[in-house]
Order: C-alpha cells, then sequence, then structure tokens
C-alpha cells in the first residue's frame, strides 16, 4: 500500500522528468503499480482509512509521484462530490479540448507539495481523451468540471509540470478570460 512516505515532494528529480510511455501486453510491475495507485487515492477519500494511516486525501495520483517515471495515473471520484469515476489509465492524451478555461476557485493543491501555494490554475473546461486500459485496450471519453481539471493535474505531472507553473506569479488571482470559477475545496 502507498503511504505519505512513498511519495516524493516538490524538488525530487523525477517530478520533473517527462515520464515514459508503458510497454503492452502489461508487466505485473506495471500492472500492481496502477492498481496501488487507485488504491490509494480510494482509501485517502475514506476518513477511517486516511486517519488510520496518515493518508492526505486526494482524488488522482501519478507513478512519478512514487518515483516512477512512468505514463500511468489513478483517478478517483465517489458519489459524494457529484461525480462518478475511478480509473487507471495507461499512456494518456488529450485529443481535443474546449476553448473555454475553467479553474478552481479554492486553488488546486497536490500530494507532492506540502505547501499551500495561492493563485488560479487555468485549465480547459472539457476534455476528450485517449488512454489505454489495463488490458491494453482504448479508452476514450469525454470529462469535464473536476474531473476534466484532475485529468490534467496529472497528465501534467507526465510531463515533468506542476500545478503551480500554469499560476501567474506576478498577479496568482488574475482573472482568466473565457474562463468558469469551480467552487469546491482543493483538489490533490
Amino acid at each position: 500500500m502507498i503511504r505519505m512516505k512513498d511519495i516524493i515532494r516538490e524538488g525530487h528529480p523525477t517530478l520533473r522528468e517527462r515520464a515514459e510511455e508503458v510497454k503492452f501486453p502489461l508487466s505485473e510491475e506495471d500492472r500492481k503499480l496502477g492498481e496501488d495507485l487507485l488504491e490509494y487515492v480510494v482509501n485517502s477519500q475514506d476518513d477511517e482509512l486516511a486517519e488510520k494511516y496518515d493518508l492526505r486525501p486526494g482524488v488522482g495520483i501519478a507513478a512519478p509521484q512514487v518515483n516512477q517515471a512512468k505514463r500511468i495515473f489513478a483517478l478517483h471520484f465517489d458519489n459524494s462530490t457529484g461525480e462518478n469515476l475511478s480509473l487507471v489509465v495507461f499512456n494518456p492524451k488529450i485529443v481535443s479540448h474546449s476553448v473555454e478555461k475553467t479553474y478552481l476557485a479554492a486553488g488546486e493543491g497536490c500530494l507532492s507539495v506540502d505547501r499551500a501555494v495561492p493563485g488560479y490554475v487555468p485549465r480547459y473546461a472539457r476534455i476528450t481523451i485517449k488512454a489505454l486500459n489495463f488490458d491494453g485496450e482504448e479508452i476514450k471519453m469525454r470529462l469535464k468540471g473536476l474531473p476534466a481539471i484532475a485529468f490534467q493535474h496529472e497528465l501534467d505531472h507526465l510531463n515533468g509540470v506542476m500545478f503551480f507553473d500554469h499560476i501567474d506569479s506576478k498577479n496568482p488571482f488574475a482573472e482568466i478570460e473565457n474562463a468558469i470559477p469551480i467552487e469546491r475545496d482543493s483538489a490533490e
């Protein structure tokens, strides 16, 4: 089971690397990594388990965050957020996106960042993604709102980009043109 001690923090070089594509059929190691990433986000959203194992809550986690430079991440939203999505993706890509932007009004957070970073992180409001599942079958889906933001946040990890790289350093709360804010707790 992945614990907070297994998650590398900002400043670690792996977080700034471009992750490698995963080969199929999946190795046992890559399959287990995908399962472990999903297990972390599911457990981190369970108050009892999060407290027992000292897990910081998150909706997504990427392989580079556990020092594995591979193009794998997991997302999990239960029905309490109004979203229902639980998946592990391999070699994910955004194939199209809206012109319209969005951002979390409360800002974004990250399991690899132990400090609050104030500011708006502009994201595409709607995206169409392609990825492979555990069996190497292509998944294609459209995401909007919080799942779209979380997908873009995790995809950034696979490209060595941190969420705060998108924040306007001179004016972190500058209005983002053509963007609709999403009001909710910060997502990790």
